[in-house]
């Protein structure tokens, strides 16, 4: 993790309770985060979660569970509106391949649409890093799984190029 993006900054993590997420709030919460910002629509995870970070937060940081999906753009807009974030940890993902076999449209609509919101709600609110965590099934997709990380990659990598290009407008000007 990039220490000196978290130390003092407010942090979001999705997914949170997920097997990744949970890691991800645990290690975050270690390097002093201004805020941690709790994404999970899983109310036993995301309880679970944030009953184990309040054990371990030994420097009193600020963290807000919040009980909610990344395709509730409503929600999403909330969220960034009243707590200023500084970085996103995008985990939320459906991951389990014959799952998202057997619901394909929902499977696209979780791992693609939630990471389009995620991306134009941070563009506008001007989040300084967007961080996506991808799988290796995003290599040469052999699934829908697959296919929809490596769409959801695809998204990241276009809102990163819009970014760069105007930053670069910018400068000349």
């Amino acid at each position: 993790l990039m220490v000196k993006e978290i130390v003092n900054y407010s942090i979001c993590i999705t997914g949170a309770g997920g097997s990744i997420g949970s890691e991800l709030c645990r290690q975050i919460l270690l390097l002093n985060p201004k805020k941690l910002i709790l994404i999970e629509n899983c109310e036993f995870n995301l309880y679970k979660i944030y009953e184990e970070l309040k054990i371990i937060n030994i420097n009193n940081i600020k963290i807000l569970p919040i009980l909610g999906s990344t395709n509730n753009r409503d929600l999403l807009i909330k969220i960034f509106e009243e707590n200023p974030i500084d970085v996103v940890f995008h985990a939320a993902a459906y991951k389990h391949v014959p799952l998202v076999e057997n619901n394909p449209l929902q499977g696209i609509r979780n791992n693609v649409n939630s990471t389009k919101n995620l991306c134009e709600i941070s563009k506008f609110y001007k989040v300084k890093k967007f961080i996506l965590i991808s799988t290796d099934k995003a290599v040469r997709p052999t699934n829908i799984m697959g296919a929809s990380k490596r769409l959801a990659e695809l998204v990241v990598q276009a809102f990163q190029i819009e970014i760069s290009k105007k930053e670069l407008g910018n400068q000349s000007r």
